[in-house]
């Protein structure tokens, strides 16, 4: 079977399950013969063999009972790296590369500011995209599940920062008697009546979405606790739910009262990181 003919098969297949179904065909694609999309798209005579026929057909097969692609793959990108994705982890979304980017430049702009914590890591996405991006940083990554855990202490592995990114099981913050300059968090925040009604609700895992009646259980926790955690100067970044900004804010602001607290919106224009720059006393 060409190229040409499996990428319409799967095409087919797909349309009724995916917004871009051309686009997921490529991707299964070239995964499943490790070649590039582009690669894909400029031989579309080449012929696959049985084996990786099968492979295909049992992943479009999970495709259709209901599986997310990331976790067909076994991979996402996310900030331009690979990170490995089982269901125990949250998939990587676009839009929390905007906290990676503020605090890439905060970190940039403070270089005596070393010591992070990333709070909920999941497969360790935003803890290791600032440490590639970050060569001398110190990151104590924690999350409450083992399996995510075990997730995050492999894409450590993967991008060989092992020396920079520290897995820790922790109910939020990491026990430790130190203080950080960075902390960051992309903790559950959607409602839970909200979530229940969403096509993710079952697909990923509701540890990783489930914020509670109003999605602000783990948000207004980390906020009360933070002031310990926090060192003067340091900043605290959190991805929010577009319908949050002003309740954070206005919890930010009840326990950091002299920081400057600012809501960052996504590239749709949705309210989507609170920053809370704290300041010197």
């Amino acid at each position: 079977m060409s190229v040409r003919n499996v990428l319409k098969d799967i095409h087919t297949r797909l349309t009724p399950l995916s917004d871009s179904p051309a686009l997921d065909a490529q991707v299964l694609l070239a995964h499943t013969i490790g070649k590039t999309r582009t690669w894909i798209l400029a031989h579309p005579d080449t012929h696959i063999s049985n084996e990786q026929k099968e492979y295909l057909q049992h992943s479009v097969d999970r495709l259709e009972e209901g599986d997310p692609l990331p976790y067909v793959l076994g991979s996402w990108e996310f900030y331009g790296l690979d990170f490995s994705i089982t269901p125990d982890v949250l998939i990587p979304r676009p839009e929390t590369e905007i906290l990676v980017d503020k605090a890439k430049a905060w970190l940039n702009e403070h270089p005596s500011m070393r010591l992070a914590a990333d709070i909920g890591t999941g497969s360790g996405c935003i803890a290791i995209s600032l440490a590639v991006n970050t060569p001398d940083l110190v990151i104590l990554a924690s999350d409450i599940s083992l399996q995510a855990l075990e997730v995050a202490q492999q894409n450590i592995s993967q991008h060989n920062i092992s020396k920079q990114v520290f897995p820790v099981a922790a109910n939020l913050f990491p026990p430790t008697y130190k203080r950080f300059d960075l902390i960051c968090a992309n903790l559950p925040y959607i409602p839970s009546e909200r979530l229940h009604k969403l096509e993710i609700f079952g697909r990923e895992p509701d540890l990783s979405l489930d914020g509670g009646s109003h999605g602000l259980d783990f948000i207004e926790d980390i906020i009360y606790e933070a002031p310990q955690y926090l060192l003067e100067g340091g900043l605290l970044l959190l991805e929010i739910d577009s319908s949050q900004g002003l309740i954070v804010k206005n919890l930010a602001r009840n326990q950091f009262p002299d920081a400057i607290v600012e809501v960052i919106p996504d590239l749709t224009g949705d309210e989507r990181v609170v920053s809370i720059q704290s300041t010197y006393t």
